[in-house]
């Protein structure tokens, strides 16, 4: 059978392939202003909110559906995008998720009930969205690196933090002094004249596409040295690595259950936290300001953590950036419990560097650790059934958060419960053990040294 690779390229393809090292990080840009924008309209849910709710006067329960219908279906869709990336290009479903996330908006600035809501701002935004997210991102991007695919990840992925210090205030304030049926129609055209273009004309599944190999390198050398055979050599498992993976296949495999949990207990402490911080702030003392650049702060720092992070995983490894990040949320929820009793602002501040810098790193690593597991052609759909459990997992963390308020009158069973979470998710990840079928490149240098010395 003909590789892509050996397959003759024409048109844009030819020409892009003559640039091997630049278009490898021109994908991670395409998807660093892709989530720049996609997740952060996505998410503006919050900013649409109040404002719907003063238009028509219907109560918080109903017009918050609207956001979890569209995260019902964006969960059932993960398998479903998973399965279409293995016989379409994502540059066409990225294309169909920007018209149908801009369709959303659009129509529900005619809604009139709340019905016309779940369809247009549940189903058609946040539901058909899940394609311009971390999710869809990650079924393609790391088959463009193997050596730096890390840090590769976060890079592309900090570009939801930038874009939200961008997009949020310019979208609050369009709500602001026009309206928010005037935020949507900005939102749809940001969709329609960035997103679509950039991904349909350039965005493709994997080097392959186009007669390249991952990392931006050239055709490998058929001549090599020892030493330079096992520094590239990552295996460690080679049965493993050189198993045709399939869900049904990978579904019978302890790593990939242990992958599964944790994944969706840290999605459960990130939205955990992520919904109820601003309000536990303020009923402890801190003012309205404070609390909402609180959440501001984090996702900047966010933007930092995830690019470090992610480097650093491609030096020592999957496993370890997972529990450096989940110390952070760990640590995060001990001061968020402390500031009870003492509301500092400096405590506060460490919570937002624990929290953005060490925590959010999670994005990158859920990235691209099922790929270091699972790589191959059934990956998208192994990758969407762990993202469905992950989602799972972030649905039902502010809910229970909100039961456990409820029943206690405070947080802190809520808060206990997320620190054991967040050991488990540390204990799962290294059960799952990537490093045990396939090695990250600093890992395999290392290997290789060692293996020159002895």
């Amino acid at each position: 059978m003909t590789s892509s690779i050996d397959t003759p390229l024409s048109g844009l393809d030819a020409r892009l392939a003559r640039l091997p090292f630049f278009y490898g990080w021109a994908v991670v840009a395409i998807v660093f202003i892709t989530m720049g924008i996609g997740v952060n309209v996505r998410t503006s849910f919050s900013l649409l909110f109040p404002a719907i709710l003063k238009e028509y006067g219907w109560d918080r329960a109903t017009t918050a559906a609207a956001f979890s219908v569209g995260f019902s279906v964006a969960a059932i869709l993960s398998p479903v995008l998973g399965r279409l990336l293995q016989t379409v290009a994502p540059r066409f479903l990225l294309s169909l998720s920007a018209i149908t996330v801009s369709l959303g908006f659009i129509l529900s600035t005619y809604a009139t009930m709340p019905w016309h809501f779940y369809l247009t701002l549940g189903v058609l935004m946040v539901g058909t969205g899940i394609t311009l997210t971390y999710v869809g991102q990650s079924m393609f991007l790391p088959n463009w690196f193997h050596r730096r695919r890390g840090l590769a990840v976060g890079l592309a992925f900090s570009g939801v933090g930038i874009g939200s210090i961008i997009l949020m205030p310019l979208i609050q304030d369009t709500i602001t002094d026009q309206g928010w049926r005037s935020a949507c129609w900005l939102m749809a055209g940001l969709l329609l004249i960035v997103v679509l273009p950039l991904n349909f004309f350039l965005q493709r599944k994997e080097p392959a596409d186009i007669g390249l190999y991952p990392d931006g390198d050239a055709a490998p050398d058929k001549v090599q040295t020892a030493a330079q055979m096992a520094a590239a050599d990552p295996v460690v498992d080679a049965v493993w690595t050189s198993t045709d993976w399939t869900l049904k296949k990978a579904m019978k495999t302890a790593p990939f259950w242990w992958l599964s949990l944790a994944c969706s207990t840290a999605l459960y402490i990130w939205y955990a936290v992520q919904v109820h911080q601003t309000k536990y702030l303020i009923e402890i003392g801190f003012s309205d300001i404070a609390a909402a650049s609180a959440l501001g702060l984090v996702g900047f720092a966010g933007v930092i953590g995830q690019i470090y992070l992610g480097g650093l995983s491609d030096r020592i490894g999957r496993e370890w950036v997972w529990t450096i990040s989940s110390f952070g949320f760990l640590l995060s929820c001990i001061l968020l419990l402390v500031m009870e009793y003492i509301p500092s602002t400096l405590m506060m501040y460490a919570m937002v560097i624990l929290q953005g810098g060490f925590g959010y790193g999670l994005a990158t690593v859920f990235g691209a650790m099922p790929a270091d597991l699972y790589q191959g052609r059934g990956y998208p759909v192994i990758f969407g059934v762990v993202s469905t459990m992950a989602l799972v997992g972030g649905a039902v963390g502010p809910w229970i958060t909100g039961l456990l308020y409820d029943a206690n009158g405070n947080y802190h069973a809520a808060f206990y419960l997320l620190i054991a979470l967040s050991l488990l998710s540390i204990l799962s990840v290294w059960m799952a053990a990537p490093r045990k079928r396939r090695l990250v490149a600093g890992q395999a240098r290392k290997r290789a040294l060692r293996a020159q010395t002895m």
